[in-house]
């Protein structure tokens, strides 16, 4: 129930056609909004007091409006967006690996209101299954687009999405993703088992028996856990800014995010701070949020 931050859905379908996946046969093609509709849209939000827009779709990197020629990628929509004043903070998601252009990329690198942090859905670290997806990427290209990302903006983190126990996948598959997860160090992810979704290629294919799917996504949400934890417990005793969103029900804290979403959990924040980036000290952690207290009002980001 934020007022300060809020979503724009600028892009719709796929055309990917994952072997595992229904949206391109339940949401149709790849279809993107007008740039002049979704300027539009987030002028009247910021009008009500949003400061952070987050521009959705189910592919939202393959935004693509040639009618404009002005305004027809991501990277050009982000940049008209960051002429807007009130505008403080810009995200997207989700990204498929193969939209995540080298404009899109030097955007990371040139773009002030575009946050540091990027979800890209890897789903697995072993060529041979992403080949099985038909994902139409492999291990290398993703990593390419990491170190690009890097480079781009050495602060920029991640999070991804893992399917686990996928048709045919092998340990050695499986500890290919594990070592892509270590290597990268994903701030936070989601991961899932693999299940059947009828009317897709890879559902008439054998499922790894369930006994191996529960023990592997146990394996690979401990360690995802790991390396949240620790992201965390790095922040402690560090000044952050953090947009504070709104007071917590039944409690006194107020609750925001960094720019790369995680959650805050601030003291001696007031009410006259809601929509406002503040600078907040860090005094504690646990996997989820980070915990702290308002700094100086001098050292405040008005919105």
């Amino acid at each position: 129930d934020s007022k300060t931050s809020s979503f724009i859905t600028i892009q719709e379908g796929c055309d990917k056609f994952c072997n595992f996946c229904v949206v391109p046969y339940t949401r149709g093609p790849e279809y993107s909004r007008s740039p002049i509709e979704i300027i539009k849209e987030a002028k009247d939000l910021i009008s009500n007091g949003v400061i952070e827009i987050t521009l959705l779709g189910q592919n939202v990197n393959a935004y693509s409006y040639e009618k404009n020629e002005k305004v027809s990628k991501l990277s050009n929509l982000i940049f008209e967006l960051e002429k807007m004043k009130e505008l403080k903070r810009i995200r997207y998601t989700t990204s498929h690996p193969n939209d995540m252009t080298s404009d899109l990329i030097r955007c990371h690198k040139f773009s002030k209101k575009l946050v540091p942090f990027v979800h890209l859905p890897v789903q697995s670290g072993s060529n041979k299954i992403l080949k099985e997806m038909n994902r139409k990427h492999t291990r290398e290209k993703y990593l390419n687009i990491i170190t690009e990302l890097k480079q781009a903006r050495p602060e920029i983190k991640f999070s991804s999405d893992f399917i686990v126990g996928y048709p045919g996948e092998t340990e050695k598959d499986f500890n290919d993703t594990i070592s892509l997860i270590n290597k990268i160090k994903f701030i936070n992810s989601f991961s899932f088992i693999y299940n059947q979704r009828p009317g897709t290629p890879a559902s008439k294919q054998k499922s790894v028996d369930k006994k191996t799917q529960l023990e592997r996504l146990k394996i690979i949400q401990n360690l995802l856990n790991i390396i949240q934890l620790e992201e965390n417990n790095s922040q402690i005793g560090k000044s952050k800014k953090v947009l504070i969103e709104n007071k917590m029900k039944n409690q006194k804290n107020y609750f925001g995010r960094l720019d790369n979403l995680t959650p805050v959990i601030s003291e001696n924040v007031n009410a006259n701070d809601i929509g406002k980036i503040i600078n907040v000290r860090i005094k504690g952690s646990n996997r989820n949020n980070l915990f702290g207290s308002k700094e100086n009002m001098k050292k405040e980001v008005a919105a």
